[in-house]
């Protein structure tokens, strides 16, 4: 529940290399939702529908699009560290992996933030929008819910747009702010594909058809629409199918 956000990257860290070395153990213990993790005073938090937006051709507007992606960042690190500590009956390889995803996640956050302040602006200097945690909490209930509709949906749009704002930076002359982002792309495949890991393992133990169960999640959950384009090459190697994807493009707008 840290709330500085540097001490929080070093934390995650140590709880990265303790658990790699071997230092901690895991037991179960009483598990609380948790409606706001721990986070700084500042940003002010508003409807996604009332974060504005800016366009690359202004200081500006290069610090709005840093903000964003670190908010981005920030909300994942808290969010691959409550799948480990909420989901307790998993197999050890699922908290491995989400805590590494944790470090990696906070690596991103870290790029972002030097970035941010390296262009005259620090995290909190902008509103931001508290959807990716409010579908942390919506989800604390399950984890193969979670696994679906937070790594699979959320993280995977990820893929989606990353390579078009990576096109806009460059346009705009920010080559080294795209550069950054070839980081992140690159690790975001891999976490896509250990939600995606994890959710067909949880359809296998349950005896659920994960295809099936997918689309039920989507059209159950989500109250905003499904939008495309989709990226289907780094889509496909994250672990979803071509049945899948087919089952997302005949959802996309609707609502």
């Amino acid at each position: 529940m840290c709330c500085d956000v540097d001490e929080k990257i070093r934390q995650i860290y140590a709880i990265y290399y303790g658990y790699r070395d071997g230092l901690f153990h895991r037991e179960k213990i009483p598990v609380v939702s948790v409606p706001d993790a721990g986070r700084p005073a500042k940003p002010p938090l508003v409807a996604p529908r009332d974060v504005r937006q800016r366009g690359l051709g202004s200081v500006e507007g290069l610090q709005a699009m840093l903000h964003a992606i670190a908010h981005i960042e920030f909300n994942a690190m808290n969010l691959a560290l409550d799948a480990a500590y909420r989901f307790q009956d998993m197999p050890e390889d699922f908290y491995r992996d989400w805590i590494r995803v944790a470090k990696e996640e906070a690596y991103h956050f870290s790029l972002m933030l030097q970035r941010l302040r390296d262009v005259g602006a620090d995290y909190g200097d902008f509103p931001a929008h508290a959807g990716l945690w409010e579908a942390c909490v919506e989800t604390e209930h399950d984890v193969m819910v979670r696994m679906a509709l937070v790594p699979r949906v959320m993280e995977a749009r990820g893929l989606d747009v990353t390579p078009h704002i990576q096109e806009k930076l460059r346009q705009a002359g920010e080559n080294r702010t795209a550069r950054l982002l070839d980081v992140i792309y690159r690790d975001e495949h891999g976490h896509v594909a250990i939600g995606s890991h994890w959710f067909k393992y949880c359809c296998v133990q349950r005896q659920l058809d994960y295809r099936k169960t997918f689309e039920s999640l989507l059209t159950g959950y989500l109250r905003a629409k499904i939008k495309g384009p989709f990226n289907m090459q780094a889509r496909l190697q994250a672990g979803f199918d071509d049945l899948e994807m087919a089952m997302l493009q005949s959802l996309d707008g609707q609502r």
